[in-house]
Parts: C-alpha cells; sequence; structure tokens
C-alpha cells in the first residue's frame, strides 16, 4: 500500500457490499470488516442527489464513537438519482422490472457519500457519475433478472455485470463510484487524511 504511515492504523470498513469490499482489496489496503447493527437509512425530505448519501454515510459513521487512537472507519452510501427523485433497491421482481424501464434509453446520476472517521476527525466526500443507457429491450430486461442477482443494488442493477456490458452507452464520471466506491478519490482522501491535511474536529 503507497498511503504514507497508513500500516500505524487499523483500517475499518463499515459495509456488507462485496463490491465494496472487492475494490478496497484491488487496491492493496488491509481492513476489517465491522458492523455497529442495523442504521436506518432515513434522510430529511429536503435533502437532493448528493446530500442525500452524504447525510446517510455520515449517520453510519457517528455510530462508531468508541474508536480507539489507531483506528480509521470509512462509512459509505450509494444512490441512484433519476428525474428528481432516488431509485431504492428493489422490493422484488416487479419492481426490479419498473426500475430498469425507467433506466432505459436515459440519462440518470449515481451518487456516493463517503465518511472517514477517526477517534479525533472526520471528513466527508462525494462524486457523482452521469451514466447513459441504451434503451433496453424486455428480453434484455427479463435475460437480465433472471440470470443475474440486482436485488441487493440501489437501481436495480450492477454496471459490472452483464447488463453494464451491452446496456451502458457511456458514462460521466468514475465507473468505480457506480459499482459502490468512488475508489480514487478515497484512495486521495486516506492519504490526506492520514498525512494531517485535514483539520482536527
Amino acid at each position: 500500500m503507497f498511503i504514507p504511515n497508513i500500516s500505524d492504523y487499523k483500517i475499518i470498513l463499515a459495509s456488507q457490499s462485496p463490491r465494496r469490499h472487492y475494490l478496497l482489496k484491488e487496491i492493496g489496503l488491509a481492513f476489517e470488516i465491522k458492523s455497529k447493527g442495523f442504521v436506518e437509512e432515513s434522510y430529511p425530505e429536503e435533502l437532493k442527489e448528493d446530500e442525500i448519501p452524504l447525510y446517510i454515510a455520515k449517520k453510519k459513521a457517528n455510530v462508531f464513537n468508541d474508536l480507539h487512537e489507531n483506528e480509521i472507519v470509512i462509512t459509505a452510501d450509494t444512490i441512484v438519482w433519476l428525474n428528481g427523485k432516488v431509485l431504492q433497491k428493489p422490493k422484488d421482481h416487479d419492481d426490479a422490472v419498473n426500475i430498469l424501464r425507467q433506466l432505459s434509453g436515459s440519462c440518470h446520476q449515481v451518487f456516493t457519500g463517503v465518511c472517514i472517521k477517526s477517534k479525533t476527525k472526520e471528513f466527508a466526500f462525494t462524486a457523482q457519475t452521469d451514466v447513459y443507457f441504451k434503451k433496453l429491450t424486455y428480453a434484455e430486461i427479463d435475460y437480465y433478472l433472471n440470470h443475474y442477482q440486482p436485488m441487493d443494488k440501489a437501481g436495480a442493477y450492477g454496471i459490472q455485470e452483464w447488463i453494464g456490458y451491452i446496456g451502458v452507452e457511456k458514462i460521466n464520471g468514475s465507473f468505480f463510484n457506480v459499482m459502490g466506491l468512488p475508489i480514487q478519490k478515497l484512495y486521495s482522501e486516506l492519504d490526506n487524511f492520514i498525512n494531517d491535511k485535514i483539520e482536527e474536529i
């Protein structure tokens, strides 16, 4: 790992997302997965776009109020935003069909909020990616839902899966952000955080 002084810290990832686990491993980061129990992902109605995942990521970090001096926790939340509203994880197969039909032939935004917290300081940031889908056929939507597992994903799709290969025409922003973590930005901000470029609380 190329971040100076990172070996002095125990990094905790407060997420059960296999995509986030994968991305952190791919940059060579040693970390522990830890949960403080279920955190209600509710937010004030007036929040919009990147304000929503930023609020929730901070909310997830706030439950870690007993960190030791050498511990750093990372929390994150990702939403899909289309036409002024959040597209949640699908409730069932029919809901997933409906969500993908909304995304078909349109551009939507993926916003991720990330919070980095230690015993003495906290820093949060967001990332935005614009995703352009081609017009999906009913057969393509049906095939995807029957052969993959989109039920745990915001917007009912994983860009790294089959539908991303055949359906996404282009993106503006980080590909990995659409997977659930803007890993390049996190790498840079973690470097800033550890090496005292962030002001203390």
